[in-house]
């Protein structure tokens, strides 16, 4: 038993009744349908000589928790390189034989690298849809500060809106379940680099940094960030932090995440579908 194997997969089965209306005829049938799985993860931080301390516990679909963990606490200003990560591992829960506890994991950090705990007060839970909930105050909402971008990409008028079927296309978890976010990377020719999907969209984007953290390609410079949602202010900010210079999504930013886009001279782009999108700021990056 000891080391048993506990992880839950990215999607679950479920038994479900279909109702189907034609005209007066009600129709029920029994069948069995496919949910995307949502699972607590907590994040543990780990400094050299000290002990390990919780920073988050975040909503999630299993799969990709180590990127997701890396990305977080890039975001966060706490690891600014993949050199600053010692190791990452799942937690073990002795009352469970030595089992790997598969929602709780732990990031040590290299020798040197040092945090602030009272700094990760901003978000200690964060649910699926929202990873700004419960921050203590506006100014810990605004989180770290992200450098200006200077990156001179020059992205196609009409490429834009050819994304959006791409990612759909990629993404195989949505196809099955129909409730996940994606967070995806492109070149400026439109070329499908990187994609990460969740059942949230902040950590979608997390995990998708992280992979690029972990693999050694931050910053994004010459590249199309592109997500499923809305464009929240977190997002804005996720994707400045990883240096990224266009950001795209199928819906509507809030007012701000285009405030933030102005400042960090990042492109932002809503409403994108087929035949017309908004550019909300850096329109210059858009030629004909």
């Amino acid at each position: 038993m000891r080391g048993r194997d506990l992880r839950k997969g990215s999607t679950t089965r479920r038994a479900v009744e279909r109702v189907s209306l034609d005209g007066e005829v009600v129709e029920r049938r029994p069948r069995r349908d496919w949910l995307a799985t949502e699972e607590p993860l907590e994040i543990r931080l780990h400094s050299a000589g000290g002990m390990p301390v919780p920073v988050s516990v975040t909503m999630r679909t299993p799969g990709s928790d180590f990127e997701l963990a890396a990305g977080f606490l890039y975001g966060e200003g706490i690891v600014p390189s993949p050199e600053a990560i010692a190791s990452i591992r799942y937690c073990v829960d002795e009352a469970r034989d030595g089992a790997q506890q598969y929602n709780a994991l732990t990031v040590r950090l290299s020798p040197g690298v040092e945090f602030d705990p009272s700094s990760l007060q901003r978000h200690f839970y964060a649910t699926s849809s929202c990873g700004v909930c419960g921050k203590a105050s506006i100014e810990a909402a605004l989180g770290p500060a992200c450098a200006r971008i200077d990156d001179p990409v020059r992205v196609s008028a009409r490429l834009l809106p050819s994304l959006p079927p791409r990612l759909r296309e990629a993404q195989a978890l949505f196809e099955r379940t129909g409730g996940l976010h994606a967070a995806a990377l492109f070149d400026p020719g439109g070329a499908l680099l990187l994609l990460r999907e969740d059942v949230g969209r902040h950590n979608a984007m997390d995990k998708l940094v992280g992979a690029s953290l972990l693999g050694g390609s931050l910053p994004l410079r010459g590249r199309i960030l592109l997500v499923s949602g809305r464009l929240s202010f977190e997002l804005v900010q996720k994707a400045a932090r990883a240096g990224a210079a266009v950001l795209a999504g199928v819906s509507a930013p809030s007012s701000l995440a285009v405030e933030l886009a102005e400042e960090a001279g990042l492109t932002l782009v809503g409403f994108l579908r087929e035949g017309s999108y908004n550019v909300y700021a850096g329109g210059e990056r858009i030629v004909e």
